[in-house]
Order: structure tokens, then C-alpha cells, then sequence
């Protein structure tokens, strides 16, 4: 596995591959991106108070933010935060209650029990320090609030896992370098993933950063794993 890489390295990559991010994710998941998304929102409760204020915790270019913040009787607020500025300034049109706020997840300019629920997609395994990041996430909410992590993981099934880590290691960064042109982006991108804990471990880590009634599933034959706990 590749060591993690620095806070500076990330908001790099993420800051010169953001004119084709979206693209390029919709391409690369054959747009199996989108009911990820729904799903990771569907798993938030946000029914509960559709009024409420919610955190997209490492928005990137809003996408979670707006699935969201477009939910029929969705009245609410989506806080997206994100420290990539170049990646909110691609989504900050995407909902018109998609805010977002330049901030850095390890250290979040926001009031104890703020929010009422929040998520993050494909974000956690990007931090420099991902207990740091959940201990914070759960700060930052609401005791009751529902915390929902989005998230590439390794499938199981040994024919899937061999065919997803080939496309991963080789077809991927081919892509990714082509229509990004950045050298190693796509590159860090199967590397982040495969460093990432597993979910039975992630699961753990969130328990330990406060969270409780967590759980998980696994998405796409086990290709992302949606995440959830209660602050």
C-alpha cells in the first residue's frame, strides 16, 4: 500500500483535475455514481426534518450537496465543505440550497452540534488523518444526527475483485491521464483506495470516534460501501 499523502498533495490534485472531475467520475462509473449518491441520501433520514441544516463533509463539486438539496420536500440548507476552492467553484450552481464553504475537514469552522446530519462521499479516505476527520464530523453534529460515509472498497467475490483491480491499476489512470491531462492523479486514485480500511474496519472507527447504531452495506457487487452511525 501506498503512504498516505500530504493535506497539500490532495488539494493539488483535486485543484488541477477539477474542470474534468465531474465528467470524469460519471465517465469512469459507467454513471453508476449517481445512485450512490441517491443512496448514500436516502440513508440519512434527513425526512425526519427536511428543514434542517446538513453538512456535505468533503463536497468537491457539490454533487452530494445537490442530491440532496433537490429531494422533493427537501426545505432545508446543504452546508457543502470542501478546502479544494477550485472544486466548489465547479458546483457552487448545482442547487440553490447547495452552499459552499471553504473549509478543511480536520479542523471545521463550525459550532459544536450544528448540524443535523451530514455525509460524505468518497472523501474519508482522502484525509490525512481519517480518525481525526470522523471525531470531527461527529463534533460538528447534532446528538441524534445521522452520519453517512460514501466509499470505494475492494469486492469479495475473487472474479469481481480481479477484474475491478485490473481496471483500477490499469485502465483507470490510462483514462483519467488522458482526459485530465495531470501525470498521477488518477494514479492516487486506486492508491487511496486500496489503503483504505476495509468496512468491518471503518466500521470500527467510527464507533470510536462517537458514533453509534452504525453500520454498513456494500454497493455494486462490492465496489463502494455505504456507511452509517448515529452521533
Amino acid at each position: 500500500m501506498a503512504p498516505p499523502r500530504s493535506a497539500a498533495y490532495v488539494r493539488g490534485v483535486f485543484t488541477a483535475i477539477a474542470p474534468r472531475y465531474d465528467f470524469l467520475n460519471h465517465l469512469l462509473s459507467f454513471n453508476v455514481d449517481r445512485s450512490w449518491r441517491r443512496s448514500a441520501v436516502a440513508r440519512l433520514g434527513w425526512e425526519s426534518k427536511p428543514d434542517g441544516t446538513y453538512l456535505d463533509l468533503c463536497a468537491g463539486t457539490l454533487d452530494l450537496a445537490a442530491t440532496l438539496a433537490r429531494r422533493q420536500g427537501f426545505r432545508g440548507r446543504v452546508i457543502g465543505a470542501d478546502f479544494a476552492v477550485a472544486m466548489l467553484a465547479r458546483g457552487k450552481k448545482k442547487a440553490p440550497h447547495a452552499v459552499p464553504v471553504a473549509a478543511d475537514a480536520l479542523q471545521l469552522p463550525f459550532p459544536a452540534a450544528r448540524f443535523d446530519g451530514a455525509l460524505v462521499g468518497f472523501g474519508v479516505r482522502n484525509l490525512a488523518d481519517i480518525d481525526g476527520g470522523l471525531r470531527e464530523a461527529a463534533r460538528v453534529l447534532k446528538p441524534g444526527a445521522r452520519f453517512v460515509v460514501l466509499d470505494f472498497t475492494t469486492p469479495r467475490f475473487a472474479p469481481l475483485r480481479a477484474v475491478y483491480l485490473f481496471y483500477f491499476r490499469r485502465i483507470l489512470p490510462t483514462i483519467g491521464r488522458l482526459v485530465s491531462k495531470h501525470r498521477d492523479a488518477y494514479t492516487y486514485l486506486p492508491e487511496s483506495v486500496l489503503a483504505f480500511p476495509a468496512p468491518e474496519a471503518l466500521a470500527d472507527r467510527l464507533r470510536a470516534a462517537g458514533f453509534s447504531r452504525v453500520g454498513f452495506e456494500r454497493l455494486t457487487g462490492g465496489i463502494c460501501a455505504l456507511h452509517y452511525g448515529t452521533r
